[in-house]
């Protein structure tokens, strides 16, 4: 059975950095692709970024436009740890977020029906 869960998250002041972390178990992780998605409160959950498996071949990184730039994807295979590292955090970003895993394919999709296991989630609280 596959599990992911994450951790890192917490409370930090705009402009400050977090790193998420993501550990995998229940089968290889290299060769899936994952993410990362969020919800803020009273909101949909939404994409914010994708990194391909390994049999892409060629590198596959995904963002959201609202991240782009201040967010790094990024994945361990070999700890079995996908990562984001966020930094210039602004309130907006404000949410639960959440780790997520293909049940197939490699192509770092960011829709979230293409996302077959996900993590409990981790709050980011990040005040003005």
């Amino acid at each position: 059975q596959v599990q992911l869960v994450e951790s890192g998250g917490g409370l930090v002041q705009a402009g400050g950095s977090l790193r998420l972390s993501c550990v995998a178990s229940g089968r290889t992780f290299s060769a899936y692709a994952m993410g990362w998605f969020r919800q803020a409160p009273g909101k949909e959950r939404e994409f914010v970024a994708a990194t391909r498996g390994s049999a892409g071949g060629i590198h596959y990184t995904y963002y959201a436009d609202s991240v782009k730039g201040r967010f790094t994807i990024s994945r361990d295979n070999a700890k079995s740890t996908l990562y984001v590292q966020m930094n210039s955090l602004k309130p907006e970003d404000t949410a639960v977020y959440y780790c997520a895993a293909r049940g197939s394919g490699w192509y770092p999709s960011q829709q979230e029906y293409d996302y077959a296991y996900w993590g409990q989630g981790t709050l980011v609280t990040v005040s003005s």
